[in-house]
């Protein structure tokens, strides 16, 4: 598979990502949305997405995050076994898969304290991971950069919508860190790490 197809399918996934974000009760601000806030910061007040309006939505917002959590620790767990990453790659990539496992293990708990039922981590392979197409250290960095790109995008949706603003600070935190994920992996790939001045 080609570098372009590979991207396409990261692309792919992360928009899956987002879908499933949406699937979870929650309507994310809409790619139109994002492109006002992104061309004109100053209107981002005026922005008004839908928030939840209640402790049991911010209990489905925090679910769709952890599903999204264990998606990315499947998906380094790929990385990792594919033997196509030097060792110092090969650690970058253990460590970004702790820190989902830390945002796992947060959301878990929080939805737990708010009397909430937390879902379960599913099998790798319901993924649909393209495994197939990564042959070698770059096709797995940038299916990662794929994935942490998705990750922000969806943390990027569900901050505004949190009907408990603590929740939606710490989410807040969970995205920056997705973002720097993104930004590291694409500079481990000669690429710009911050192509753009807006996360969309």
């Amino acid at each position: 598979m080609s570098t372009t197809e590979a991207e396409s399918k990261a692309e792919a996934i992360a928009e899956s990502r987002r879908a499933f974000l949406r699937r979870g009760g929650v309507v994310s601000l809409s790619a139109v949305a994002l492109g006002l806030v992104a061309c004109a910061p100053g209107w981002a007040a005026k922005a008004t997405p839908e928030q939840s309006m209640s402790p049991d939505d911010d209990v489905k917002i925090l679910n769709v995050a952890l599903g999204l959590e264990y998606e990315a620790i499947a998906a380094y767990q790929v990385g990792a076994e594919s033997g196509l990453l030097t060792k110092p790659v090969l650690n970058v990539a253990v460590k970004f898969q702790s820190q989902h496992r830390a945002h796992a293990g947060v959301l878990s708990s929080t939805i737990s304290k708010l009397g909430g039922t937390a879902v379960e981590a599913k099998s790798a392979d319901t993924y649909g991971f393209p495994t197939g197409s990564l042959h070698n250290q770059a096709d797995v960095l940038r299916f990662a950069a794929g994935l942490e790109k998705g990750a922000a995008s969806a943390y990027l949706g569900a901050v505004p919508q949190f009907h408990n603003r603590d929740l939606a600070k710490a989410a807040a935190s969970i995205l920056g860190d997705e973002t720097m994920h993104w930004a590291i992996l694409r500079n481990a790939l000669g690429e710009d790490p911050v192509p753009n001045a807006f996360i969309a």
